[in-house]
Formats: structure tokens, C-alpha cells, sequence
């Protein structure tokens, strides 16, 4: 279905649009940005591409918004829970193809549209909105809030995918009595920043990395000219350049798709030596794109063939019209504030993350990614920091065949196996 058709149909974002007297014209704007959509007017969630046994569901008053979340093994009380954090431009749709087996496991499986995302309301879904409630201790809250909503005191496993990822990392070392575990995938978790330590009595300061904006300039120095994906996704233009893509929505969704998972026989991911330019002008094109390109024109020319397309069986073309009709109504830019906020290098998130410097995620781990995403190492020495001192009880590191970024949704089997047995090694252990 196409943004166009959508539109003919009235499946509008509504907005409150009022503005208390005395605020400046930004806060009015951002105002009316606030994501307010009457989801009971809405198609069915997922387009009936939802496997029976998994419910629709929207839980109110969860960090001042109405998450809308999927679950399963929702018919008996007194389950432990499950919490599944899905990544970017991805939904809770994510995780259709592992809930089923996890309920039949045992637990309570809780996949929400996470802030920013689908069919959860009450963020803002302007550009200029206020980019506070995106930071990574209010996804955290946002976490806790719907595990108590939903009558949880704490879950056996939280479970993190790309952008999901560090939302999960962070609330097992932040809240390990109520996260008592964590799966983090495609991902690695590096750790808090650190606080210089000991320079009052002479010891050296630590160099700092060079910040995405650094990178930035010494890529766009490379011929051809090159720049860091992250750094895009915080312009104000790049929810245009995706929603309105010349091939259409849906074509963009098939090609983003095609082009990070493992039916791209150019994924050949390894680990790099620093974080040059040099170096991370080795990763394909949707990481570091061309200077003049946006990522619709980026992924345009990795559009799967018809027959391609056909032998999909892990994303069909109405699992893709899915998420092109929630984007489509959407829009991208709530799913895209998190680049501005909760990565690289913004003093306000590295100011929060401080507080936290030192600890480390004690409760046990597990990582999982395929072995043709480059989501694992386009950050050098992110495995190894998360190794050997960001989780001190890593129990698992997996890289799946058969799996490029999507690795839920290429390789269900396997990763349903690998969550299953994590979490009866874990309760057997206790």
C-alpha cells in the first residue's frame, strides 16, 4: 500500500494543536507535534501477517504515553516475563517470529513500538521537538514503566535489537533487580563513558574518540567523498528523504532490507583496526554513505530482483507493506531522534551516562548477530570492550549463518533456540 493510498484513506497522524499562552513559538510547534492518533480507527496491526496466538494490545499511562505492544503467552497469570526491544526502522511487528516459541517456554512475552515508533502515542513527532524524553534513561523508564503496568516486578530477560539494543544494555546495569538478564543483538554495549581518574595526582587524562562530527569531516576528505550514516539521521532532512523516497516507501523499505541482511553477498564484515576514516571506508554504503547521497538513493540501486524478492521467505512483500504503512502514517522522525540523542557524542546524554561510569552489566549476558551484519563491528573494539569489561557475566557471543542485521527476522529458529536455552541455563542456575 503507498503513502498516496494511505492519505486517500485518512490514516492520519491527528494532532493536539493548541498553545498555552506565554510559550515561545518552539514549544507551540512541538506542541503540536504531540503524537496523538486514535488507534482504534487503524487496520488491524500487521496487516493479518500476525501469527494467531499473538495479541494486539495498548497499555496507558506508561511514562506519559499509550504503548502499543504485542504479546504472547498472555493467557496464563503468573508467567515471567520477557521484554523485547526492537531497533531502527524496525516496530514491534520485529519480533512476530520468536514470541510464539518463548511463550510456549513459559513466559509472558512483551514486544511494545517503542517510543518514537508505530503505534504508541504521546511523543512528538516534530524535528524541533524537545529531544529529552528520546535519552537513554527515559527509554529506560519507558522499559519499567510498562513492565509495572503490565503487573511485573521484574522480567528474566530483556533482549535488545540495534537501536533496542542499547535501551536494554542500559537498563540491566542500571536496574539488574529488575532486569535480571540481557540479550543484546547486532549491537555491542561498550560500557558507560569513562570520568577521568587520578589527574589530580598527575595521571594523563584519557584521550577522547573522535566525536561522529570529527569523522564526519575525515570521511568527506576521501574520494569519493563519504559520511558517517548516524550523522544524516540527525539532519532534518533525512525523514523526507526516506518517506518520500523516488522509488516509493515500500520499494525503500524492500532495498534498506535487502541491502543489510545476508541476501547481500557483499556483506563481508570484519573487524577494523581504529575508527579512521580509512578504516570505516571499508563498510557498505548504508553506514557510510556517499557525501551526495541520502539513504533512499543510497539503497536504490540494491534492489532485489523480482525473483530475489520471491525466494524472500523472511520478509515477504506484505511483511514489508507493514512497515511502510505504519511509516507512512508516522513518519520517521520520532524513530530517528534517538540518533540525535542517545548516540555519538551529545554532551547532555554523555553528562547523564557519567553517572554510571564504572559499573558494568552483572547480570548475565548474552550476544547475539549474524555474521554478515556489519552492526558488530562498525565500531572497532566495541566487541572486545564488551567482552572483557562492559559485561562481566557474558555467558554467549553468536553470530548466526544465514544472518545479515535482521537477525530475528532472517534467522528465527536459531535465535528462538539460543534465547530458550539462555533462559533455562539462567533459571536453572538460580
Amino acid at each position: 500500500m503507498t503513502a498516496a493510498n494511505l492519505s486517500r484513506r485518512g490514516f492520519l497522524v491527528t494532532a493536539s494543536a493548541a498553545a498555552m499562552g506565554g510559550m515561545t513559538l518552539a514549544r507551540g510547534l512541538a506542541r503540536a507535534g504531540q503524537v496523538r492518533t486514535n488507534t482504534a480507527s487503524l487496520p488491524p496491526y500487521g496487516n493479518s501477517t500476525i501469527p494467531a496466538g499473538i495479541r494486539s494490545r495498548a497499555v496507558a499511562n506508561v511514562n506519559g504515553m499509550t504503548v502499543h505492544m504485542l504479546e504472547a503467552g498472555y493467557e496464563t497469570s503468573g508467567r515471567p516475563a520477557v521484554l523485547l526491544l526492537h531497533g531502527f526502522p524496525e516496530l514491534a511487528y520485529s519480533w512476530r517470529k520468536v514470541m510464539l516459541p518463548l511463550a510456549s517456554a513459559g513466559y509472558h512475552v512483551i514486544a511494545p513500538d517503542q517510543r518514537g515508533y508505530g503505534r504508541t502515542t504521546g511523543w512528538d513527532d516534530s524535528y524541533d521537538a524537545d529531544p529529552d524524553p528520546f535519552r537513554i534513561l527515559n527509554m529506560v523508564r519507558d522499559a519499567i514503566g510498562l513492565v509495572y503496568a503490565l503487573g511485573h516486578r521484574s522480567v528474566a530477560m530483556v533482549v535488545g535489537h540495534d537501536a533496542g539494543a542499547p535501551v536494554a544494555s542500559w537498563a540491566a546495569l542500571i536496574r539488574p533487580d529488575i532486569f535480571r538478564s540481557v540479550t543484546i543483538m547486532s549491537s555491542p554495549f561498550e560500557g558507560p563513558p569513562a570520568v577521568p581518574f587520578d589527574t589530580a595526582n598527575g595521571a594523563a587524562a584519557p584521550r577522547p574518540a573522535p566525536t561522529d562530527d570529527e569523522l564526519d569531516a575525515e570521511l568527506a576528505k576521501l574520494n569519493p567523498p563519504r559520511k558517517y550514516y548516524q550523522n544524516y539521521q540527525r539532519t532534518r532532512g533525512a525523514n523526507d528523504n526516506m518517506l518520500h523516497a523516488p522509488q516509493g516507501l515500500h520499494a525503500f523499505f524492500r532495498a534498506y532490507y535487502h541491502y543489510k541482511s545476508a541476501d547481500w553477498k557483499g556483506n563481508k564484515p570484519h573487524p577494523l583496526k581504529a575508527r579512521t576514516a580509512a578504516e570505516m571506508a571499508q563498510i557498505p554504503t548504508y553506514y557510510v554513505m556517499e557525501r551526495d547521497k541520502g539513504m533512499a538513493e543510497t539503497v536504490a540501486p540494491f534492489m532485489p530482483s523480482a525473483a530475489e524478492i520471491a525466494a524472500c521467505k523472511w520478509l515477504t512483500d506484505a511483511e514489508v507493506d507493514v512497515y511502510a504503512s505504519e511509516y507512512a502514517r508516522t513518519q520517521l522522525t520520532g524513530a530517528l531522534q534517538g540518533y540525535r540523542v542517545r548516540r555519538g557524542s551529545d554532551p547532555k546524554s554523555l553528562a547523564e551516562m557519567r553517572t554510571f561510569s564504572g559499573r558494568s552489566i552483572d547480570v548475565p549476558s548474552m550476544f547475539v548477530g549474524g555474521k554478515s551484519d556489519w552492526g558488530t563491528d562498525q565500531t572497532p573494539g566495541a566487541v572486545d570492550r564488551m567482552r572483557t569489561s562492559a559485561c562481566t557475566r557474558m555467558v554467549g557471543f553468536h553470530l548466526l549463518d544465514g544472518a545479515g542485521h535482521w537477525v530475528q527476522q532472517e534467522q528465527p529458529e536459531q535465535v528462538s533456540r539460543l534465547l530458550m536455552e539462555f533462559l533455562r541455563s539462567e533459571r536453572s542456575s538460580r
